[in-house]
Formats: C-alpha cells, sequence, structure tokens
C-alpha cells in the first residue's frame, strides 16, 4: 500500500449534542456540520481551530467514541486510539494494570502487555507509582501513560488531543521526538495541539474547522498562515 491511499473517508459527517441552558431546559448544539475529508496512510494531519470549534468532538468520532448523527466514516485499518489529557482509565485499578488492558484494547495480547510493560513505564517515567491506584495520578501523569501505551503498543491509528502539551518539558521534548520518528514510518497520525509551530513542524497537511464546519485543509504551513492572519 502507497501513502497515497486513503486511510479514512469522512463524508458529509454531523453531530449534534444536548447542551444544558437552565435549570430546567436543555438546546441541541450543532458540533459537527458536514465534514468531509480523508486521511491519507502514513500522513499526520493537524487539525486547528479556536476553543469550542469541536476538535476535541472532530476526533472523538473518528476514534468511534461518539456515533455521527449523519454523514459516514469509511475505515480502512484494524485498530486506532485517542491520547487525551482525560483518557478512560479505571481509577481504582493500578497503572500497570490500566496500561495492560489499555494494550489490549489496541489488539495486543495480555502476554504481549505483559512484556512491554518494563519499557511503557519506563518511557512514561512512572516506575515508582506503577502500583498505585489510577485516582492518586496528576493529570499529566496520566496522560504519559497513555502516550507511552498507545507508542509502546501497536495502534495503526494514532488520535493525539493536546497530549503533547502535558508533562514538564523533558518529556515533552521526548514525546515529540518519538512522534518524529513515527512520522518516518508508516504510523498514520491525527494531531490536535494549539502550538501552531508544533503542527507546522510535525504535520504534512492542516486541517481547519470553526464552529464545527470545514473552513480548509491543505499544505501545513499555508493553511496555518491562513488561520494565523484570520486571528489577528
Amino acid at each position: 500500500m502507497t501513502k497515497s491511499e486513503n486511510l479514512m473517508v469522512i463524508e458529509d459527517l454531523s453531530l449534534e449534542y444536548s447542551e444544558r441552558v437552565s435549570l430546567f431546559r436543555r438546546t441541541q448544539r450543532l458540533a459537527l456540520s458536514r465534514l468531509s475529508f480523508s486521511i491519507r496512510r502514513g500522513e499526520t494531519l493537524g487539525i486547528v481551530g479556536n476553543n469550542g470549534s469541536g476538535k476535541s468532538t472532530l476526533l472523538k468520532v473518528l476514534a468511534g467514541i461518539f456515533a455521527p448523527d449523519s454523514g459516514r466514516i469509511v475505515r480502512c485499518y484494524e485498530n486506532i486510539s485517542l491520547l487525551s489529557i482525560s483518557p478512560g482509565y479505571d481509577p481504582e485499578l493500578s497503572g500497570r494494570e490500566n496500561a495492560i488492558l489499555g494494550g489490549m484494547l489496541l489488539g495486543n495480547s495480555k502476554q504481549e502487555m505483559i512484556g512491554a510493560i518494563p519499557e511503557i513505564l519506563d518511557f512514561a517515567e512512572l516506575n515508582h507509582v506503577a502500583d498505585q491506584p489510577m485516582r492518586t495520578y496528576s493529570t499529566g501523569m496520566r496522560a504519559r501513560l497513555g502516550f507511552s501505551v498507545a507508542f509502546k503498543t501497536n495502534a495503526e491509528v494514532l488520535l493525539i488531543d493536546e497530549i503533547l502539551s502535558v508533562g514538564d518539558h523533558s518529556f515533552q521534548e521526548k514525546a515529540t521526538e518519538e512522534l518524529t520518528k513515527r512520522l518516518n514510518s508508516s504510523q498514520t497520525v491525527v494531531l490536535v495541539s494549539h502550538s501552531l509551530d508544533q503542527v507546522a513542524l510535525l504535520c504534512d497537511r492542516v486541517l481547519w474547522i470553526n464552529r464545527g464546519s470545514l473552513i480548509k485543509i491543505g499544505p501545513s504551513h499555508s493553511v496555518i498562515r491562513e488561520y494565523r492572519d484570520s486571528n489577528t
């Protein structure tokens, strides 16, 4: 398979959700509106937009966590992983146990995950708290564990939601270096980040959305330039 082939095709995708506006009243809000684009096998696609534009919601739809109200997604891969600042861990299980379960959900066997645990914990810098319950972990620690599990296992598609901005500077550098290595392989990545410099450095193309609608998709530097201009 070549890099030009589409791994995912999104066609006319829309999503509404219910939003509370007062104690007794709710209203429907359009989160995503008729989005159509493709994700190419092996590329890194960045997603930019102002707060509330629908970036994180779009990643959850791509991951299969949310179902769209209309439109469809054509998927040509075996497994996918969403890395976010608040991943769906069991707070009562330990970091080690959550890492094993998380890797199994990505299609790895229990034995494979047990064997990978030392490397995962080393990379996440969490050996000292590996057997403590996840409820004792900080947001940065949870994000580091999620990043390490996904990058040390075999998720075919990585969806990354602001996770490169957590943790201390040294871990951010290490995570960015690991991601850069993946860009030279067959890994497919969709990256949401408020750091436009990071998106420009890492991404082949950028998708710009505003209030759930597609504004533009194209080469990273040209789309980011237009996006910066729109916010000045």
